[in-house]
């Protein structure tokens, strides 16, 4: 059942209609159906890289859905006004899957995962790069300073990611290890700068 987003959401009732309980998980969605013009190709393109920005899912062509929360209204509603801007159409519901809630969840979840998955990759990398300022010797404070920027993209990278982890995916946990991990081994890297360089030279 469909809902215009804004409104007070009724609270579940026990029983359907045919006397089963409902299936639905209790988690509300936001759903935009929305529609740009064919030309220029950029438009639908930079529609589909915002919405992949939010973390919302694609439930089918031009029809993305997030759980619902007071950040994701507000940019959903932001970015259906920018598709009315562009000569577009869309409208913004606020609904409850009444069957195959099961998917959806999983399909948000998977997209998370994948999200969490390209950090651990990117944590690899960067213990990758500091093992090579330990084979070339690297040990200052200016190599210090750029790792230390580095690490702070991945926080902030997990951090995002957590955030529209509303549904708990399974790979917080690995993201979550693989980014302890940086942080001990740059904690070891600078303790050798401080070391090499001398602490507050």
């Amino acid at each position: 059942m469909a809902q215009a987003a804004g409104q007070p959401a009724p609270k579940s009732e026990a029983r359907r209609a045919d006397g089963h309980p409902p299936e639905g998980s209790g988690v509300r969605w936001l759903v935009l159906v929305y529609k740009v013009p064919a030309e220029p190709t950029r438009l639908r393109a930079g529609v589909w890289r915002k919405i992949k920005g939010l973390g919302a899912i694609y439930l089918q062509n031009s029809v993305a859905a997030l759980p619902q929360s007071p950040s994701a209204e507000r940019s959903f509603r932001v970015l259906r006004n920018e598709i009315v801007e562009m000569g577009g159409s869309a409208l913004l519901l606020g609904s409850e899957v009444l069957s195959g809630s099961a998917e959806v969840e999983q399909a948000f979840n998977a997209a998370r995962d994948d999200e969490y998955e390209e950090i651990v990759d990117r944590c690899q990398d960067f213990l990758g790069q500091i093992d090579k300022e330990y084979r070339a010797e690297h040990f200052t404070y200016a190599e210090l300073e750029e790792n230390d920027e580095d690490l702070v993209k991945l926080r902030n990278w997990f951090a995002k990611v957590e955030n529209r982890d509303v549904l708990t995916a399974s790979g917080k946990a690995a993201a979550t290890a693989a980014l302890a991990k940086c942080e001990q081994v740059l904690d070891e890297y600078a303790a050798r700068v401080y070391a090499e360089e001398g602490e507050g030279r």
